[in-house]
């Protein structure tokens, strides 16, 4: 997102013993806290670490915070959780309510000039995830305006999942800080929600949630089986899009402690037509299976360690930390599971593609990073290689599954996802080939050494995206080739730094559009969906259109934009239809509600 470069942090993160459950090693980045434990002792391991992460975008750190079933604080002494960056915060309960948080768990801007105290936004608070636990909102001690919400104020390759909270408002933005507050994208999803404050955020996609209220709008901001959500009839003012029922859904995988007192993974099922929270009446539909079925990885281990117990018909599970992958982890069996704690972060070495997943029904990757490498590989991310493979029932499920080219440093890839198998569901991905990083390179060098030609290719049928984040890429950000896709909500930035249009240019027409639907589809379904553009490096550069689809009737796109971050021009917003999204207009969406 739009944004100054910035330095990553040197701080190491706080220490703790391995974390061990029932004789399983999770390793040092994880904790586990009972609730037995004094208040003060985990609030202070917390903050340690949070200032440890605060600032540590590019670095190499990865922690996981997993709460026992029971109740942490208490009305006097309430747990105040700041959550920074490659941080995860989850609830090991069966249910949401299992878990509960008497006090906050929040993300505030970051302040990014004179010494931290003014540019404060929340436009790179990326890579932090919260899940399964219940919050009591609860204030005490804090001041007048931070006691007014628990506030979020996060971007791109966040996610809340499994929530319920109540007790005050939730607040998607950091209005207590002097500054723009500027806040761009977020995803949550299986929760039970306060009022909700969206404020600045630039666009947002709740999906099978409840929610007590919502205010404010920006750009994009898409609800997909939601009870409470806004109605959508006066769009684009507010510019909301609201879908009665989600087509197709399936919760992320998460860990629980049973009865026993056991550790297992809970799979939740697929689902169509769904509207509101799995765990409602109960246990989410799915399938429970023991941790004694998932190899427990560490960055310590090959990945001929990793495809040998894969092999041998294990899941997978990643603990925190970067792995080094110099070639593919090879995901062939169906209804394997590969679970990543703590956002770990597979790293593409010597053009390798590190994850490679075969056309099997009911494979999950979940909660992975895949970063490219100094030498270019041809796709990060591949599922399957031919058409008229999965199963619609199960279909194959990538949830909160990141990549990035460039940032921490150097990277290449000719494509970051690729899939080629049908009946396949995105839920949540942010796709970012860097605009900053710690690479000191100018935008004009940056174009010729971070490469990425396409963010996304989906050739496959029957293909659904639920939360699809797409940035910077140098060619088509999106292709879509498979017929029968649908993607609810789609959000883009062309890229920053071409440095003239000459390197703008798809034969003789200015630019690539944002999405690009193959001309050869015939049916294909968008809804809610922005393309945005910046050309910093070279303010007279035009893109044509921020999407081209082909001229079909089961061809639709439902509430689409472009807008202008700052410099550059968007002719029209599809296929030669809207106005110009041009400096005249900055930051002021133009807005299709249906094509065609």
């Amino acid at each position: 997102m739009l944004t100054l470069a910035l330095t990553a942090a040197t701080a190491a993160p706080a220490t703790a013993d391995p974390a061990t459950h029932g004789g399983l090693e999770l390793g040092g980045n994880v904790t586990i806290f009972d609730p037995g434990m004094p208040v003060a002792d985990i609030q202070a391991t917390l903050d340690a670490t949070h200032a440890a992460q605060v600032d540590n975008e590019m670095g190499t750190e990865r922690r996981a915070f997993l709460f026992k079933p029971g109740t942490y604080g208490s009305a006097e002494h309430p747990l105040q959780i700041k959550v920074g960056y490659y941080t995860e915060v989850a609830g090991l309960g069966a249910a949401p309510t299992d878990v509960v948080i008497n006090g906050k768990v929040e993300v505030y801007n970051r302040c990014l000039e004179n010494g931290g105290t003014s540019n404060c936004l929340a436009l790179v608070n990326f890579w932090r995830t919260l899940a399964n636990l219940t919050i009591n909102i609860n204030a005490a001690g804090q001041d007048g305006c931070r006691a007014s919400a628990n506030f979020w104020a996060v971007s791109q390759a966040v996610s809340m999942r499994r929530l319920n909270i109540s007790g005050g408002n939730l607040s998607l933005m950091d209005y207590c800080t002097a500054g723009p507050q500027f806040a761009s994208g977020g995803f949550i999803a299986d929760s039970r929600l306060p009022f909700t404050i969206n404020g600045s955020q630039q666009q947002w996609l709740i999906r099978n949630s409840e929610v007590g209220g919502w205010s404010n709008g920006v750009w994009n901001q898409v609800f997909a089986g939601v009870a409470g959500a806004p109605d959508d009839a006066a769009f684009p003012n507010p510019p909301y899009t609201t879908l009665d029922t989600t087509p197709v859904s399936r919760e992320k995988p998460y860990l629980f402690v049973d009865a026993q007192g056991k550790l297992n993974v809970r799979v939740p099922a697929a689902r169509t037509g769904t509207r509101g929270i799995s765990w409602a009446n109960g246990v989410t539909p799915g399938r429970t299976v023991p941790i004694s079925d998932f190899f427990v990885a560490t960055p310590a281990d090959s990945v001929h360690t990793i495809n040998n117990q894969l092999a041998r018909g294990r899941n997978l599970l990643l603990t925190p930390g970067v792995y080094d992958i110099a070639r593919s982890i090879e995901v062939k069996r169906p209804d394997t599971v590969v679970l990543g704690l703590g956002h770990p972060t597979l790293t593409a070495v010597n053009g390798a593609t590190p994850l490679d997943v075969a056309d099997s029904p009911g494979v999950i990757i979940a909660g992975v990073t895949v970063d490219a490498g100094l030498r270019e590989s041809p796709v990060l991310l591949r599922v399957g290689r031919k058409h008229g493979q999965g199963s619609a029932r199960n279909p194959i499920t990538l949830s909160d599954v990141y990549f990035r080219v460039g940032g921490p440093h150097v990277g290449k890839t000719g494509t970051a996802l690729e899939i080629n198998s049908d009946n396949v569901l995105i839920d949540h991905t942010w796709v970012w080939r860097a605009d900053h990083g710690v690479d000191g390179l100018t935008d004009t060098e940056r174009w010729n050494t971070n490469t990425g030609r396409f963010g996304v290719v989906i050739n496959g049928d029957h293909v659904t995206a639920t939360g699809l984040f797409v940035e910077h890429f140098q060619r088509y950000n999106t292709v879509w080739n498979g017929e029968d896709g649908t993607t609810i909500l789609y959000q883009n930035e062309l890229p920053y730094d071409p440095p003239t249009q000459a390197d703008w240019m798809n034969g003789a027409v200015e630019g690539f559009a944002g999405y690009k639907v193959g001309d050869r589809v015939r049916t294909h379904t968008l809804h809610g969906a922005g393309v945005y553009v910046f050309n910093r490096n070279d303010p007279s550069i035009h893109t044509e259109n921020g999407f081209e689809v082909p001229a079909a009737p089961g061809v639709r796109l439902h509430h689409v934009m472009t807008v202008n971050l700052s410099a550059g021009t968007i002719d029209h917003v599809v296929n030669g239809l809207g106005d110009p999204a041009d400096t005249t207009r900055i930051g002021q969406p133009v807005f299709v509600a249906d094509y065609p």
